[in-house]
C-alpha cells in the first residue's frame, strides 16, 4: 500500500481540521521507506546465512528448486492479486534467458559455493555484481568509466582474488568460490538483460515470468527433491520456505516500494550494507566469521564497488 493510499484512507473519517492529519501522515513516509530499506537489507543478508545453513541438508540443486518453487507460488499470488497482464508470448524466450542467468545460474552457483564458503565471504563476493555490470555495460552498451572507476575495478578484483584464495582458510584457489564469482557474473548479466524489456513491461511482469522460467530450468538439478524433502528435518525445510518467501518474494516487493520513492542510485547504495550484515548474522546464527584473508578481501572489494558507483561512472 502506498503512502498516498494510506493518506486518502482517512479522508472520510472525522478529523480535527481539514488537512491536519495529512502532514503528519506524510511525515511518516521517510520512516516507512527507511524501514523498508532496512528490512530488505536484513532479508537479503539472511539469505546467505540461510543457504549456508541448509545446503548441508538439501543439495545445491534441490535447495534452489524448493526455494524458488515457493517464490514462484508467492509471485503467482501477487500477479493474481494485482491482475498483472502477462507479457506478449513473443518476449517469453528472451525473458527466459533473463531467468536462466538471474535465477537458475545465480542460485545454483551461490548454493554450490556455499557448501564451502562462509555466508559473509559469499556475500562480499556476490557484492562485486556492480563491477561486472560496469564492465559488461562498457563492452556491450558503450557506457564509459572514469579513471577512478577503473581504479575501483582493480581494487575490487584484488579483493575478490583475496576472497577466492582465503575462502577455504587456505591459500589455494577454491572451486566453490569460483562458483560464487560465476553467480555474481550471472546476476550482472541478469541486470543488463533486463534493460530492453523493462522499457515495455513493469518490473513485476519481468520478475514474475523470468522467475517462473528460471525455476522450471532448475528441475533437472533438483530431481531428488521429493526424497530429500521427505527425509529433511522440519526446521531445515522451514528455513528453505523462508528463503523463498521472505528474501525472495517479499524482499522484491519491498524493494519495488523503495525504488518508487527513492532514486535508484541512492537506494542501491544501501545494498553495500548486505555483506557486513551477513557477516554479523552468520556470526550469531552459525558461529562463523570469514577467514582473515577473505574478510580483508571483502573490505577491499566493497571499497572498489563503492568507488566505481560513486566516482567512477561518467554522466
Amino acid at each position: 500500500m502506498t503512502t498516498d493510499a494510506i493518506d486518502t484512507m482517512t479522508a472520510s473519517e472525522k478529523a480535527p481540521a481539514p488537512g491536519a492529519e495529512r502532514p503528519a501522515l506524510r511525515a511518516l513516509g521517510p520512516l516507512r521507506t527507511g524501514g523498508a530499506i532496512a528490512f530488505t537489507v536484513m532479508l537479503w543478508a539472511s539469505a546467505f546465512v540461510g543457504v549456508r545453513g541448509t545446503v548441508t541438508v538439501f543439495p545445491p540443486g534441490e535447495l534452489a528448486l524448493l526455494r524458488f518453487l515457493v517464490a514462484s507460488a508467492a509471485l503467482v499470488l501477487v500477479a493474481a492479486a494485482t491482475r498483472m497482464a502477462l507479457p506478449a508470448w513473443r518476449d517469453w524466450p528472451y525473458l527466459g534467458l533473463v531467468g536462466l542467468f538471474g535465477v537458475t545460474a545465480y542460485n545454483l552457483g551461490l548454493n554450490f559455493g556455499s557448501t564451502v564458503m562462509e555466508a559473509g565471504a559469499a556475500a562480499f563476493l556476490v557484492n562485486t555484481v556492480p563491477i561486472w555490470t560496469a564492465l559488461i555495460a562498457a563492452a556491450v552498451l558503450g557506457e564509459r568509466l572514469r579513471p577512478l572507476g577503473w581504479a575501483g575495478i582493480a581494487v575490487a578484483f584484488a579483493g575478490s582474488m583475496a576472497i577466492l584464495l582465503g575462502a577455504g582458510r587456505s591459500l589455494s584457489l577454491q572451486p566453490a568460490a569460483l562458483a560464487v564469482l560465476g553467480a555474481a557474473v550471472a546476476q550482472a548479466l541478469y541486470f543488463i538483460l533486463q534493460k530492453p524489456v523493462l522499457r515495455r513491461y513493469t518490473p513485476l511482469q519481468v520478475v514474475c515470468v523470468s522467475t517462473w522460467i528460471g525455476t522450471a530450468a532448475m528441475v533437472p538439478a533438483g530431481l531428488g527433491l521429493p526424497t530429500t524433502l521427505a527425509e529433511a528435518p522440519p526446521v531445515a525445510t522451514a528455513v528453505v520456505v523462508y528463503l523463498g518467501l521472505m528474501p525472495g518474494a517479499v524482499a522484491f516487493l519491498l524493494w519495488s516500494y523503495v525504488l518508487a520513492r527513492v532514486p535508484a542510485g541512492r537506494a542501491s547504495s544501501f545494498l553495500y550494507l548486505v555483506p557486513p550484515t551477513a557477516v554479523a548474522i552468520g556470526w550469531v546464527a552459525l558461529a562463523e566469521v570469514p577467514a582473515p584473508l577473505a574478510l580483508a578481501g571483502g573490505a577491499a572489494a566493497l571499497g572498489g564497488v563503492i568507488l566505481v558507483n560513486t566516482k567512477g561512472r561518467r554522466a
